[in-house]
């Protein structure tokens, strides 16, 4: 298992699909999409489809990602993932709102950026 952060560059068309596990190892979903800082081009947050019938996208922290052979382990629990805000989205990006509340419940530092939108996420 290799910490996202060894890696130079990653590659979001190799982490789609992959197993997220939580910091328990049990599983949370698959992956659907990656969510980087606009600034950086650091992956953020990646989504999971959630239920059987009304499926929606859950939200995850990636930061302090393992990468494992067919699977991504964050370090969160499923729970944390569970009780996550419900986020709509509008287009590509989340609203600056939306986004803040996903960092909050997280307890990840937000600060909104300055540009035009304020927005600091966007899907990759």
């Amino acid at each position: 298992m290799t910490d996202a952060s060894d890696e130079t560059t990653w590659n979001a068309a190799e982490w789609h699909g992959k197993m997220l596990l939580d910091c328990n190892g049990e599983k949370i979903g698959k992956l659907e999409d990656v969510y980087v800082d606009v600034e950086t081009d650091e992956p953020q947050f990646g989504t999971v489809k959630e239920g059987l019938v009304h499926h929606h996208l859950t939200f995850v922290p990636l930061s302090g990602l393992q990468i494992g052979p067919d699977y991504l382990q964050v370090t969160v629990t499923k729970d944390q993932v569970k009780s996550a805000p419900g986020i709509a989205l509008h287009g590509e990006e989340l609203s600056q709102t939306d986004e803040s509340k996903l960092y909050h419940h997280f307890d990840m530092n937000y600060t909104p950026i300055n540009t035009e939108s304020g927005r600091r996420l966007a899907r990759r």
